[in-house]
């Protein structure tokens, strides 16, 4: 096997960024890191220059909150967690904001819940907020919204949080900022011959145990929390990289090749889209098409409702739906933008018209091309 070559900043055109608490908040003193965020933000500012999309996963609200309020050190009833996480995100949101407008770049905040990612229909609306955000080139910063959660129902860490939000927005690249450079072979703060590794092509067993389990004695530094959010980035068509965020402009550092431990991918985001649409949903109804819309869609163009002749089952918007051609051959599989009963009202209708027949502004496309994994002999 050849040598790896290591991917380039430069090279990823959406980027999440996530930044832990311990980086951002000086929990001594309940006080944000300035310095250290201002250098953050111009690392962002730079890569939003040249245009890639730039999302933030960031904590930091129950540590703001708690200071605000006047809470005492050490652990807090989950009451308590979700006063102090109300109270500090709204700090939270305001220093992003401040932070990211200074470099004349607009912020959006989204607060998500465990259900958003794991639910299709929401986190079909989640993904289509940040689409429309990066869209207008703002850059959202999003937390787990901890006021509502409970341990039973949320992600607990951010580091798994922060690769659902790279698989919903399809982003190539992930970027875990720590209080370590990597991932290494031995613990480093027992042993002094630890070694960084510096490129992880594939998670094997060798490599989890590295990581140590959740009840194990090798476990460390929430290392653990990056593999499985590996996992969830890689298999999604995302690159990541954890890399130590201790430092002044961490994110440069990256991309001046500084240690940090990168986990490859095989895949991209949209092949990653196509796989898992097409071998991991049941599909829930048909859309059959004319001869025009199946030679479109073969040709690469998304599945607008014109195009459409009939609907069959009882879909909601978001799930997936087969793709028949007039002959009754299956063309693909995708989600579907609408409801079943509105999906039957727009068939046959060009999409200026959805508006006037819903009585709603609703997407212009039945299926985009985005959300289709086509049939192999579709594509013969």
């Amino acid at each position: 096997m050849g040598e790896i070559i290591l991917p380039k900043l430069d090279q990823f055109r959406r980027i999440v960024v996530k930044v832990g608490s311990s980086l951002l908040v000086d929990r001594a003193r309940g006080e944000v890191k300035r310095d250290w965020l201002h250098g953050l933000a111009d690392d962002l500012a730079g890569l939003h220059r040249r245009g890639a999309d730039v999302l933030v996963v960031s904590s930091g609200a129950v540590a703001l909150g708690r200071s605000v309020l006047g809470l005492p050190p050490g652990a807090l009833k989950l009451e308590d967690s979700q006063a102090s996480a109300a109270v500090g995100q709204i700090a939270l949101a305001r220093i992003w904001a401040e932070a990211l407008a200074e470099r004349k770049i607009v912020a959006g905040q989204i607060l998500v819940t465990f259900g958003d990612t794991e639910e299709r229909r929401r986190y079909l609306n989640a993904r289509e907020t940040l689409g429309r955000l990066m869209a207008m080139r703002a850059v959202p910063v999003i937390n787990e919204n901890d006021t509502v959660a409970t341990s039973e129902i949320r992600y607990g860490d951010n580091d798994r949080l922060a690769a659902r939000v790279a698989t919903m927005a399809s982003a190539d690249l992930l970027i875990l900022l720590s209080d370590v450079a990597g991932l290494y072979d031995a613990p480093p703060a027992q042993d002094p011959n630890a070694r960084l590794i510096p490129v992880v092509p594939r998670i094997s067993a060798e490599i989890e145990a590295m990581a140590g389990g959740a009840a194990s004695e090798l476990s460390r530094g929430g290392m653990q929390t990056k593999i499985e959010a590996a996992k969830i980035a890689t298999a999604g068509g995302a690159h990541m990289v954890i890399a130590d965020g201790q430092q002044p402009n961490p994110v440069g550092r990256i991309a001046r090749a500084e240690p940090c431990t990168w986990f490859l991918t095989p895949s991209t985001p949209v092949t990653a889209r196509k796989k898992w649409i097409a071998g991991s949903l049941a599909p829930q109804g048909v859309l059959t098409i004319d001869d025009g819309a199946a030679r479109a869609i073969v040709a690469g163009a998304s599945l607008l409702p014109a195009g459409v002749k009939n609907v069959e089952g009882d879909f909601s918007r978001g799930d997936c739906v087969l793709i028949r051609n007039a002959q009754g051959g299956e063309i693909g599989r995708g989600l579907v933008g609408y409801d079943a009963g509105h999906a039957a009202r727009i068939i046959g209708r060009n999409s200026r018209a959805i508006a006037g027949i819903l009585g709603i502004e609703g997407r212009l496309e039945m299926v985009h091309r985005d959300d289709m994994a086509l049939a192999g002999d579709a594509l013969a």
